[in-house]
């Protein structure tokens, strides 16, 4: 496929019963393209509900459903096996498709539009007075938390009908941003160097914080028709570890080297 923006990765064409989520340990977990893009399309509009628009910022924190301790304060880099989850996957997705500026495992002091965190853990986060908190696990002690899985499931299932440039900001890591055309050209630059093809597994190994594993873990394999994996076993390709390095991937920010996220 020739993508415009990352949006057509979940285009109502691309509705098959093909994998495109894995949970290695929990194959109960694993998600077709149907429904990757069906939940996408109810995530972003959840969503739009609570605020998210085009050019507004969604931190994502990419930790298991239901975590025994607090958010890490180590370095970016630092990631829980068996994660993502789906939700992350498909509210990065869902995002997308609303023109919103995404930015994974952010500060803990946050001013976006919405943050989507584990249940466990919203209290761990200051955020704006601007800003919907979205739980993932639980169900949330705090009613002004929306609980993710319980809201999600009575959006509609449609794709929604914002328009949005490829030159638009999709992603937003270590002071950068980048747009849908740059994210999409470097991913198709991983799918030649690596050989990716339809119905290839790509493992996760690496922190969605940096951009080269949003790009070459999350975008290149659904590019191609193939699998994003979370844990298991061995794959032909991994991004972090002894596979890919994330570090390599280097998509071109908005406005040069330098352009402030």
């Amino acid at each position: 496929m020739d993508p415009e923006v990352l949006g057509d990765l979940v285009a109502p064409s691309r509705r098959t019963d093909a994998v495109a989520y894995r949970h290695g340990e929990e194959p109960a977990r694993s998600q077709s393209y149907d429904s990757l893009c069906t939940t996408a399309w109810q995530t972003a509009n959840l969503l739009r509900l609570y605020g998210v628009h085009a050019g507004a910022t969604v931190g994502i924190v990419d930790a298991p459903k239901h975590p025994d301790d607090g958010p890490s304060t180590g370095d970016v880099g630092e990631r829980v096996p068996g994660t993502p989850i789906p939700e992350v996957i498909t509210t990065f997705l869902g995002a997308s498709l609303l023109g919103a500026v995404v930015r994974f495992d952010p500060d803990r002091s946050f001013d976006g539009s919405a943050l989507l965190c584990p249940a466990a853990w919203t209290e761990s986060y200051d955020v704006g007075s601007g800003c919907t908190v979205l739980a993932y696990g639980g169900p949330p002690s705090d009613p002004s938390v929306v609980h993710l899985e319980s809201e999600v499931w009575s959006e509609t299932p449609i794709e929604p009908p914002e328009s949005v440039s490829p030159s638009a900001p999709a992603l937003a890591a270590d002071h950068r941003t980048f747009d849908h055309a740059s994210l999409l050209s470097t991913a198709a630059d991983v799918v030649e160097e690596y050989g990716f093809v339809e119905g290839d597994t790509v493992a996760i190994g690496a922190s969605l914080a940096q951009p080269g594993t949003v790009v070459a873990s999350v975008i290149a394999p659904l590019l191609v028709g193939g699998s994003i994996q979370v844990g298991g076993g061995d794959v032909a390709s991994r991004v972090g570890g002894d596979g890919i390095d994330p570090a390599a991937v280097t998509p071109r920010p908005m406005g040069g080297h330098n352009s402030q996220a």
